[in-house]
């Protein structure tokens, strides 16, 4: 499982679709926060808080995350390199979870250089240290899971077609729907509960409850649990393409 992790990275990033990733993420972010002027830059708020990030980064990985992930188990299938994988003595649960793994790794090494951003702020303040640390913590752990369920799905989406573009659509489209989807349906007139109980389905709901700093486990419980199903679909994707 570990040789086809480190062969996914390594094909990352001896291509330019790694480094482009990276700089694309780094930019999009920096341009909104630093440069343009708008109530999500930093500078013209004046606060010592990074929720500009967490509010644009979620957005931003609707598309990144897809991009990284398309290629995944696709490109396998387009040039039929896929069949030579599961004839292999390695399970198709360790294919899924090397692939997944790869796909994560890369979105991580994208999110680790904002970091920089937690240190830029914390100067900033008017009192050197003010920005709330736990609160940007909490941010940071829910922009972990919230990335961790888009390669998820990515990686299902890129089970389904040998067409990257395709696999990309798919994945762009269910992320949308798992992140602000139940978000507008509850908001269709229903009743308290059940309105509560279909945004408790959405992505958003939790990542902005660990957004807040606050750990709940119910959230965590939420977020292995969609990782989990959209593992395991896109391992009997497989299994379901061995025996064909």
């Amino acid at each position: 499982m570990w040789t086809l992790f480190r062969k996914e990275i390594k094909e990352f990033f001896s291509s330019i679709t790694g480094y482009l990733v990276v700089v694309v993420y780094l930019v999009i972010n920096s341009l909104i926060m630093w440069i343009f002027h708008g109530p999500s830059n930093i500078l013209d708020a004046g606060q010592a808080n990074l929720d500009p990030l967490f509010i644009i980064s979620p957005w931003v990985f609707l598309f990144l995350v897809p991009a990284v992930t398309m290629r995944l188990i696709s490109e396998e299938k387009r040039l039929q390199t896929m069949e030579l994988l599961l004839v292999r003595p390695i399970s198709e649960f360790k294919i899924t979870m090397a692939k997944y793994l790869s796909g994560l790794s890369l979105v991580l090494v994208a999110l680790l250089p904002t970091l920089v951003y937690t240190i830029s702020i914390n100067q900033l303040g008017r009192t050197e240290g003010i920005a709330d640390m736990g609160g940007i913590a909490g941010s940071y752990i829910g922009l972990f899971f919230l990335a961790a369920i888009y390669t998820a799905i990515g990686l299902f989406a890129s089970s389904l077609s040998n067409n990257q573009i395709i696999s990309f659509i798919i994945a762009v489209v269910l992320s949308f729907g798992f992140y602000i989807g139940f978000d507008q349906v509850a908001g269709l007139g229903l009743n308290g509960a059940v309105e509560d109980f279909i945004m408790s389905l959405g992505i958003n709901y939790h990542y902005k409850a660990i957004s807040k700093g606050v750990i709940d486990t119910r959230d965590i419980l939420y977020f292995l649990s969609v990782i989990t199903v959209f593992i395991l679909l896109t391992k009997l994707r497989l299994e379901r393409r061995k025996w064909k």
